[in-house]
């Protein structure tokens, strides 16, 4: 009889185990498959063009379910995007909802996401986009849908220009990215580059030549010698050149290349060259900039004054940009820079930034 008894409270104790356990699951969060948020917005396949003129206009209007977490329990959700294929290894999120079941992108903020994991402005491209729902350490999924985007920058395009030449022109270390010399593109979408790149040896060899490169390393498009001496090639060797002071101007959609050897001087009736002949600056490596000392009288612009020009004629030559400005911006043909007092001046041309020369003049 006691065996039975003790056998008996055995079974009762274990149920009640059972029961009490039961009881703690329920109480806690509860992660499933089922209750995972779905992504109803977008359609699948959608194409989409962002565009930097629209930027603040919405791109697209996310949508999902509630994901089920327990019962009172509010989820975060993020907007994750990433390239098709890539299983979201890497992505970006668009935005942030605390329990809101949609989310509002811009043009602005859906590209913002898209140059994060490296999408290649002007290139449409496949993406996938998804839901994350989670609470703590918890998560949840929804199903990917997929994205056609041709994302868009508003930061001009640039070429850098690493070498063999840089250690002795004062660019750091050769086949540097990081010290080298820039071209810049007249606007974003523009493959028209220019800058000036000074050269202080001869460049006889291949093996120490230049390249343009799209990126900040050897990672993108990395421009080098073409069919002729004025073009380029994206499977080219490196460049050649003899030593001197260059406008370089390369094309990457036409491939055509354009370096003129340049020499720098000052110009104009308010110089003691006056318009005939140009009076020469000496070039700083260390600087980076021209300059020259030099006596200057009293001249008016925009009929008078002075100006920079290259190889003491017309063909290249910088003013200012604005007339009669004070803020030392340089435009190519700009307006003739007046002289208010006679005296000599230290004047110093700044060619080092592309598309953005400056000058300064100093009385002595």
């Amino acid at each position: 009889m006691k065996k039975i008894l003790k056998n008996s409270m055995i079974a009762m104790l274990a149920i009640f185990a059972v029961s009490c356990n039961v009881d703690d699951v329920e109480d806690r969060p509860v992660v499933s498959g089922i209750d995972a948020p779905v992504l109803e917005a977008p359609e699948e396949g959608n194409a989409y063009v962002l565009n930097p003129e629209t930027m603040d206009a919405l791109a697209e209007r996310f949508v999902w379910t509630e994901a089920n977490f327990g019962e009172g329990i509010v989820a975060q959700y993020d907007v994750q995007i990433d390239f098709a294929g890539e299983n979201f290894d890497t992505p970006a999120t668009i935005g942030t909802t605390a329990g809101a079941l949609q989310f509002a992108a811009s043009h602005s903020v859906l590209n913002a996401a898209l140059q994060s994991i490296g999408a290649t402005p002007f290139e449409i491209s496949n993406f996938e986009v998804r839901v994350r729902a989670h609470v703590g350490t918890q998560e949840m999924f929804s199903n990917p849908v997929e994205m056609i985007i041709t994302p868009y920058t508003t930061e001009t395009p640039r070429l850098w220009v690493p070498g063999g030449y840089q250690s002795t022109s004062g660019y750091g270390d050769n086949f540097s990215h990081a010290t080298a010399p820039q071209l810049k593109a007249l606007s974003y979408g523009n493959t028209a580059f220019e800058g000036y790149v000074y050269i202080a040896n001869d460049i006889t060899s291949t093996d120490n030549g230049l390249k343009f490169s799209t990126q900040a390393n050897w990672d993108g498009t990395n421009y080098g010698s073409g069919a002729t001496a004025t073009s380029v090639s994206a499977t080219g060797g490196n460049i050649t050149a003899n030593a001197g002071y260059y406008r370089v101007k390369v094309d990457t959609d036409a491939l055509t290349l354009n370096m003129t050897q340049t020499t720098w001087g000052i110009v104009g009736n308010a110089t003691p060259g006056g318009w005939d002949a140009s009076t020469p600056m000496t070039y700083d490596p260390t600087t980076k900039k021209w300059w020259v000392v030099a006596a200057l009288t009293p001249q008016s612009a925009p009929d008078n004054g002075w100006k920079f020009r290259a190889n003491n004629a017309w063909d290249i030559n910088y003013g200012d940009a604005v007339l009669n400005s004070t803020d030392g911006k340089l435009s190519e043909g700009g307006s003739n820079i007046g002289v208010t007092t006679a005296g000599t001046y230290r004047i110093e041309l700044d060619l080092s930034n592309p598309r953005d020369y400056k000058y300064t003049i100093t009385l002595q």
